[in-house]
């Protein structure tokens, strides 16, 4: 069975229509689809004021496109942005101010992101521990919290991005400078777009690091809240060169709750902080295991041991994410589980995790 076209999908939700005769579509855009065990997943783009509008409608648009073939159930949600605000005026010397209320005042970055607000680093002292998930869903459930998100794939030797979010079109050039590709309410950017999926990065540090200033200087973000950067495993020249490129407004921290992998998130709090990068806080990642059969919760690295290192740092605590085979699945087949799955125990956490920054990036501006 083929999967539903967009336009065969737009068609079935011009036929619902609020109380005055507008459609779904007259207050929102498509912004993605996705069918997955006869699961129709829908994103409709659209900003606050007509989220509250068309909010009732979703049962409505979920009912009707059980019409389509091979749909045996659909869920469609939101992405609710807001306007961009309009641009503060330039000082004589050139570059607008971006004060984001960081320690010290120091400027949120300088002119290679001028309209960025906000970047925030989510990394790993190792590899394995599920940063870059963690980094999709966060980046995802920022922008189901109503801000303006971009999305970058920082780890040049590993991509996972273009997979995990459904991605697979290079993304177009406009005079010479890159748009990001969109997708679940977000615009994302990574090296995976631009080379074979099964081509090795055989490539030392300063072609990473040229591809990494490539990647945030010649892509138009656009008016961003908040880019997400999904950082390279590690403490070395990517994260260095980050740091001097753009000025992070503050990390998240990935582990798993084994000694083995604290320790290298040791490391990584203590390279940010050296870069006086505030941590934002640690979340533990795989930190228990449920039976889907009979519900019973297996601790199969330990448990508690981000929490307790958190604490050991002063640092936040995040939260806790399970080891669930819905997280491996809905990354493979392109819609992150805040999106395919968010009421389960992993969506909850991934959604809390990104009520939790937002608020954070609300804060400092």
């Amino acid at each position: 069975m083929t999967e539903p076209t967009p336009a065969r999908i737009a068609d079935i939700l011009r036929q619902v229509r609020d109380a005055d005769g507008s459609t779904i579509l007259d207050h929102a855009a498509l912004d993605t689809t996705m069918l997955r065990d006869g699961t129709l997943h829908v994103a409709l783009a659209t900003d606050r004021a007509a989220a509250g509008r068309i909010q009732s409608l979703l049962p409505a648009a979920e009912q009707a496109l059980l019409a389509l073939p091979g749909v045996v159930a659909a869920s469609v949600i939101l992405t609710a942005h807001r306007p961009a605000a309009a641009p503060a005026p330039a000082p004589a010397g050139g570059h607008r101010p971006l004060n984001l209320g960081t320690p010290g005042g120091r400027p949120a970055q300088g002119p290679i992101l001028p309209d960025v607000r906000t970047v925030i680093a989510v990394a790993s002292g190792k590899g394995g521990v599920g940063k870059s998930t963690t980094a999709v869903n966060l980046a995802v459930g920022l922008g189901m919290e109503g801000l303006r998100v971009g999305l970058l794939d920082a780890d040049i030797h590993g991509p996972s991005l273009p997979r995990m979010m459904g991605l697979h079109q290079p993304p177009q050039v406009r005079d010479g400078r890159m748009a990001p590709l969109e997708a679940w309410g977000i615009r994302a950017m990574s090296i995976g777009l631009l080379v074979d999926e099964r081509q090795a990065m055989i490539w030392r540090g300063p072609m990473v690091m040229g591809a990494l200033g490539q990647l945030l200087g010649d892509v138009e973000w656009g008016a961003l809240d908040v880019l997400v950067v999904d950082m390279p495993p590690g403490t070395g020249d990517a994260q260095l060169t980050l740091a001097q490129k753009v000025s992070l407004a503050g990390a998240v921290i990935v582990s798993t709750p084994q000694d083995i992998a604290l320790l290298d998130a040791r490391r990584g709090i203590a390279m940010f902080e050296k870069m006086n990068v505030p941590v934002l806080g640690m979340i533990e990642n795989m930190s228990y295991f449920c039976c889907p059969n009979c519900g019973h919760r297996t601790d199969l690295f330990g448990h508690g041991g981000a929490r307790a290192e958190a604490e050991a740092l002063g640092v936040p605590f995040l939260g806790e994410i399970p080891l669930l085979a819905d997280i491996r699945a809905s990354a493979d087949a392109g819609a992150p589980i805040v999106i395919s799955t968010p009421d389960s125990p992993a969506g909850q956490a991934y959604r809390a995790l990104a009520h939790t920054v937002a608020a954070t990036v609300r804060r400092v501006k």
